[in-house]
């Protein structure tokens, strides 16, 4: 015979009950509440009873001890162990879930073939970019296919309680279900508060006479705010129509936008109005918006192409020089070639009047001398020459 439970363990229920995790689901037909025994010895441990008083032990010191006092509780009947049962799904769940699985993979073909199909009409120029990626390019398109692919969500399978045949309290995963079930002291408070104020408005003719006018002004300013807020309602839909209908709908002018909307009661007054124009310049935006999108691909395929070509003429240069490294005596050439150029590009920066401003008269001056200098260069050379003969 199990006797009745004593204050200690009727407190040390209710603080259980109020404060373990607790979660709810259907049982034989009926809703309860079930928690997990680790949890609940968890809890126990962080109790008032864990901790000891002076001259007085501690009730809860180990685990073992905490179950030793639950199974007290769960003889007198404030919980019970259940015994978690998994559905199984029917057959007919299973055969529309493939039939569902087979109407999305043939959606996905059809958006593959049609993908494949605008794919034909692309450049050759993105076949070749095709062609010519690395190993690398193929892994990060890989990589990037697999974090695109959507996760599959995670079903939680579903359960129900049965009453389990052996009725023992275990640390663990075990469920029990709730049987005590006290109330909590904000609801009695909250009931109680109800119960008075339906008895105070049920005497509302004995109330002294100033506390009546005053009961009737506060239901008077609060049915006129209520009206007021329909009005303004009205209103603004009266507005909006008024400057759509000028406008012929390219304006579209809200006043207090937020007031009907699902939010709080500062917030539904703000902002003041929004105003929206939806006419053949607003059109045009968006489109120079796309075009200036299109543009942007299109300049950096064209830049990516320009870059590789780059690439391929430095190769082949690379490999002209290799070629021409045994001939040693053009490179002589060339460079002595260089020298004497730069000794000329000294010289005349050592002159400061390269970059004087010179009149036409002196230009012709310098031009008939230079004609003479070239002249008696001439003769001076044929000189020599009749005498050499």
């Amino acid at each position: 015979e199990v006797g009745e439970p004593f204050k200690e363990e009727k407190a040390v229920a209710k603080y259980l009950r109020f404060n373990c995790p607790t979660k709810s689901t259907n049982m034989m037909g009926h809703r309860v509440d079930y928690f997990i025994a680790s949890k609940a010895v968890d809890c126990l441990l962080d109790s008032k009873w864990a901790k000891a008083k002076k001259g007085e032990e501690a009730l809860f010191t180990t685990r073992e001890s905490v179950v030793d006092y639950c199974n007290r509780l769960l003889k007198k009947q404030f919980f019970h162990r259940a015994l978690k049962v998994m559905k199984m799904k029917p057959d007919k769940d299973t055969k529309k879930e493939k039939e569902k699985g087979k109407a999305e993979s043939g959606k996905e073909e059809e958006k593959k073939s049609k993908k494949e199909s605008g794919k034909d009409e692309k450049t050759k120029k993105e076949k070749e970019k095709e062609k010519g990626k690395a190993e690398s390019g193929k892994e990060e398109e890989k990589k990037s296919k697999k974090e695109r692919t959507p996760k599959k969500k995670e079903t939680k399978r579903k359960f129900k309680l049965e009453p389990h045949e052996d009725q023992v309290f275990l640390d663990g995963n075990e469920v029990y279900v709730w049987i005590y079930d006290p109330v909590h002291f904000k609801t009695f408070a909250m009931g109680l508060v109800l119960v008075i104020a339906v008895i105070a408005a049920t005497l509302f003719p004995l109330w002294p006479a100033e506390m009546r006018v005053g009961v009737y002004y506060l239901s008077v300013g609060a049915g006129c705010f209520v009206a007021s807020i329909l009005l303004l309602a009205v209103a603004r839909c009266i507005l909006f129509l008024i400057i759509w209908l000028i406008t012929g709908g390219r304006h579209h002018f809200w006043f207090l936008p937020n007031l009907t909307a699902d939010v709080g009661f500062i917030d539904s007054f703000r902002p003041l109005y929004t105003h929206e124009y939806k006419g053949p310049k607003a059109d045009l935006k968006k489109e120079e918006k796309s075009e200036s999108k299109k543009q942007q691909k299109y300049d950096s395929e064209e830049k990516s192409d320009s870059e590789k070509k780059e690439e391929e003429d430095g190769k082949t240069e690379a490999t002209r020089n290799s070629g021409t490294d045994g001939s040693g005596g053009e490179r002589h050439s060339d460079t002595d070639s260089d020298r004497r150029e730069d000794d000329r590009s000294q010289h005349s920066s050592g002159n400061g009047n390269d970059f004087e401003m010179i009149t036409k008269e002196e230009l012709e001056q310098q031009t008939d001398e230079g004609d003479c200098e070239e002249e008696e260069e001439e003769d001076t050379e044929s000189g020599p020459s009749h005498g050499k003969s």
